[in-house]
């Protein structure tokens, strides 16, 4: 069964709902594929940053998530656990920035809910893309055949569509990390400020969503000899990472159910594989983590997902919203021209996206690298000298506005 859709987005992340909801705002259908029977939970958290606010409410869904998430007012930093060395910094202090830490699942159902009934399809598997004409033939595991104007990838690291324009798969960084959120049934108690540590290369963080609700996290460089068991084996292993973490933070792991201690590969996209890769091709692209994979340290990763969203929309409404010209209908091209101004938009998406993805994934992969190292001399610099220059360049990388969805 083959079916006609001006546009196919493969994957109900943050990108492809977001891009989604863009199109839907500015008067165009689509069509968004996710492989799973619902929308995904991973990662159970992430810190969206001024940037991301501002996207999100390009689409009209901000205010909602606000009422749901404490604003961050300020970070408090233990740069070696052994001698409880903190510093604390307050995010008003250094400008007017707007940090939340959000449930993934409550963000990705308040870009879903904006859409109309039928716009996500589940548990539909993309199998192959094939080339017809000024169209592209999407192949699903169940038969169907979508035929499609645009096609965008928004299918995550192992993502088809970056496969098919040429993209490697992400790189190891060499290091691993366990996430997951707890729920008290009282106030948790520790306010609106995030908390990390750092002892011998493992990087403890705490993050509270709401006044019930801690994303907590746990970074390290694995040995050959840790490979990954059962999740009471892993809870044990975080404790031994962790040994002389304030007791107010152990309750805060030892409270999180055994389910939630699942060790994943932080991955990356070298950057400069986005300066000579096919962003697009076509009428096809990528957008989010199938673009831009990078490392959770600077807590960009659904930020730029957020930002791609906004950019493709817009983008891509303008040229399937211009109607075609008096030539294109006295030749009977109106498909190649309209074709023609879809490559062109995709093309300016691209060019909008390449560098902030540069930079973002850059900087992301030497936060890591700062806050990770370990060594007597690498512990100086970063408590002397590199923790207030991170610091500032996070907030750098947050100052950034990817514009309203209006393209007129």
């Amino acid at each position: 069964m083959e079916i006609a859709v001006d546009v196919v987005i493969v994957g109900a992340g943050i990108a492809g709902l977001t891009t989604s909801l863009g199109l839907y705002r500015l008067g165009v259908e689509s069509i968004v594929l996710e492989a799973w029977d619902s929308l995904r939970n991973t990662g159970f958290a992430l810190t969206l940053w001024t940037n991301a606010w501002k996207a999100l409410d390009a689409v009209g869904v901000g205010d909602s998530l606000r009422q749901q998430h404490f604003q961050i007012q300020g970070a408090i930093v233990v740069s070696s656990i052994s001698g409880l060395a903190t510093s604390e910094t307050s995010f008003h202090a250094k400008g007017n920035h707007e940090i939340r830490c959000v449930r993934r699942k409550k963000l990705l159902e308040a870009l879903a809910k904006e859409l109309p009934s039928g716009t996500i399809r589940y548990s539909s598997k993309v199998v192959c893309i094939e080339e017809s004409g000024f169209f592209k033939l999407v192949h699903l595991s169940d038969g169907t055949i979508l035929k499609t104007k645009v096609l965008i990838g928004c299918d995550g690291v192992n993502s088809v569509v970056a496969r098919w324009l040429g993209f490697k798969k992400p790189t190891f960084t060499g290091r691993s990390a366990i996430r997951d959120c707890t729920e008290s049934i009282d106030s948790h108690g520790y306010g609106p400020k995030s908390m990390q540590f750092f002892e011998s290369g493992v990087r403890f963080g705490c993050r509270p969503c709401d006044d019930k609700t801690l994303f907590w996290y746990i970074t390290w460089v694995p040995s050959s000899q840790e490979l990954q068991g059962n999740p009471a084996t892993m809870k044990q292993f975080v404790f031994s990472k962790l040994e002389k973490l304030p007791t107010q933070l152990r309750a805060v792991i030892e409270s999180t159910e055994p389910d939630g201690f699942i060790s994943s590969r932080l991955t990356y996209r070298r950057p400069w594989e986005l300066l000579w890769g096919n962003i697009s091709k076509s009428n096809v692209c990528v957008a989010g983590d199938a673009f831009h994979p990078m490392t959770p340290d600077i807590g960009q990763g659904g930020g730029a997902a957020l930002e791609d969203g906004v950019v493709l929309a817009r983008c891509v409404a303008e040229a399937l919203l211009k109607e075609p010209s008096e030539e294109a209908k006295e030749k009977g091209e109106e498909d190649k021209e309209q074709h023609e101004r879809i490559e062109m938009g995709l093309n300016k998406y691209a060019k909008e996206r390449r560098w902030r993805a540069f930079e973002l994934i850059t900087t992301s992969y030497f936060a890591g690298f700062v806050q990770q190292s370990e060594g007597k001399i690498m512990s100086f610099l970063r408590e002397k000298f590199l923790a207030s220059y991170l610091r500032g360049l996070l907030l750098k990388r947050a100052d950034f506005n990817c514009g309203r969805l209006n393209f007129s």
